[in-house]
């Protein structure tokens, strides 16, 4: 058939049905194609109609509508599905088409995929998209990485559709080859699991132990959104603690504290695993959820162990304010831990990441945007070299502003029995992070007791390595592996 279409897609779930409908706003005429057939007619026949959308009913068809260099995006379900589209396409392709895949995809998958796709001539994207629903429609923040020859025949559509920041700028751009694309996003929704979690954990220290009702939150949290703090999920927050059911009461107070995951703040932590990077509070937030979904244990545990009744004695307007620093505080450190992650990831894969760009392309659209996101790029325009953005003198500042805050707060929810595992863990990794000497000298003893792991002295130079025969029975004989 004539070719009739600037982009195709694949998958009409509600996900892919927001992208067609933003591109086609955009002014690109996209073809659309679904598995299941009739829901290709329902959406030309529904909210496509009368737009500049092809309904195509076979692989062929949606591939024989499309303007060369073919350019095709999987919106499936991440796995397998994506494999066997990749496979049906290969056949009707020709060299230079591309095929971008949009979905929630496992970085070392796109590796794989891009390897395997430039094998037949063509060309790949991995690209992350987040904003949910309504950010496809309207404008989500795009990370796209894979085979860089891709990026400019795709960058017209991908920035047109984008969020758009106050000074216009798209929140998309360029990440790097391979997997970085997927990898920046799963960092991404890795900090977007931490940034949840740390408001949780504020939400039930307001409730616990200052007794305050969702309406009072509501003011904090309207109050919050104004300053620092101010966020998407903090507004969205606020948002829902207003919200009321049909009675009247507050619809919070109904659901069950049991809550759901799809696996990338998981493989965040595993990947932190992998790289030897201390991300402390996105592990707590992936193992908060764990426990939550063990709610059957907790209501009998409730029943047999005992702890401290809260009680505040306290000046409530000055906690609440305490309480806003420890979760600003706390939030600084989730980014700083997702971006040594990133960091140390580019120095492997060779991916040479931007790092002032990613925080950009989070201002916009995306679960995690925020006001300070603009402030991660100030710190890295002064020093694309910094270690870690809290050493940046904007984020120092902040964090000895919020320390007694946050400390009084940690101190008060432990001693009253509050599980805060977020903001505890984050002012851990700050204590951690800000001390000359930890106890790992004592640790390697250990190690070097038991398999003879050897340590390193303090009155040597690094890099030479010793082994104490400390039972007297152990000899000479030192491991052969040293991993520190």
């Amino acid at each position: 058939m004539k070719e009739v279409s600037d982009i195709g897609l694949v998958g009409l779930a509600v996900m892919g049905e927001n992208l067609v409908l933003n591109m086609e706003s955009k002014g690109f005429s996209v073809s659309v194609y679904n598995r299941t057939v009739e829901k290709v007619d329902n959406f030309i026949n529904g909210r496509g109609k009368g737009k500049k959308i092809f309904g195509a009913h076979s692989i062929g068809e949606l591939v024989a509508s499309l303007k060369r260099p073919r350019k095709l995006m999987l919106m499936v379900k991440a796995g397998k599905a994506v494999d066997d589209f990749i496979e049906l396409l290969l056949p009707h392709l020709e060299p230079g088409d591309i095929i971008i895949d949009g979905g929630n995809t496992h970085f070392p998958d796109t590796n794989r995929r891009t390897k395997y796709v430039e094998s037949k001539g063509l060309l790949y994207v991995g690209t992350g998209v987040s904003g949910g629903e309504e950010g496809a429609l309207l404008g989500p923040s795009i990370m796209p990485g894979g085979s860089p020859d891709a990026w400019p025949a795709v960058k017209t559509v991908f920035q047109a559709i984008a969020a758009k920041v106050d000074d216009g700028a798209p929140c998309c751009d360029w990440v790097g080859r391979d997997g970085a694309g997927h990898f920046v996003k799963m960092v991404h929704n890795g900090i977007e699991y931490g940034d949840m979690q740390l408001i949780c954990e504020a939400y039930q220290v307001m409730k616990d132990l200052l007794g305050m009702s969702a309406d009072d939150m509501y003011e904090v949290f309207t109050e919050w959104n104004r300053g620092d703090l101010d966020s998407y999920l903090i507004e969205i927050t606020r948002d829902i603690l207003g919200y009321k059911d049909v009675d009247g009461a507050s619809v919070v107070d109904k659901i069950l504290d049991t809550a759901g995951q799809k696996g990338t703040g998981k493989w965040t932590a595993v990947a932190a695993l992998d790289q030897g990077i201390p991300l402390t509070l996105i592990g707590e937030a992936v193992f908060a959820r764990c426990l939550s979904a063990q709610k059957d244990e907790r209501v009998a545990a409730s029943k047999i162990l005992n702890g401290p009744k809260p009680v505040f004695n306290g000046d409530r307007r000055a906690f609440i304010e305490d309480l806003r620093r420890a979760l600003f505080a706390a939030k600084l450190v989730s980014y700083a831990q997702g971006y040594a992650l990133m960091r140390s990831a580019s120095e492997e894969y060779k991916w040479n990441l931007n790092y002032g760009g990613i925080a950009l392309m989070w201002r916009g659209g995306c679960i995690i945007r925020s006001v300070f996101l603009g402030k991660i790029k100030e710190a890295f325009d002064k020093n694309p070299n910094i270690a870690n953005i809290l050493l940046d003198p904007y984020f120092t500042g902040k964090l000895k502003e919020a320390q007694g805050g946050w400390r009084n707060v940690v101190s008060q929810a432990v001693c009253n029995g509050i599980a805060i595992p977020t903001l505890t863990s984050a002012l851990c990794y700050f204590d951690g992070y800000r001390s000359e000497r930890l106890p790992a000298n004592l640790l390697q003893a250990q190690r070097d007791y038991f398999g003879a792991h050897t340590y390193e002295r303090v009155d040597k130079p690094r890099g030479e390595f010793f082994h104490t025969n400390w039972t007297g029975r152990g000899g000479d004989t030192v491991s052969t592996t040293y991993v520190v």
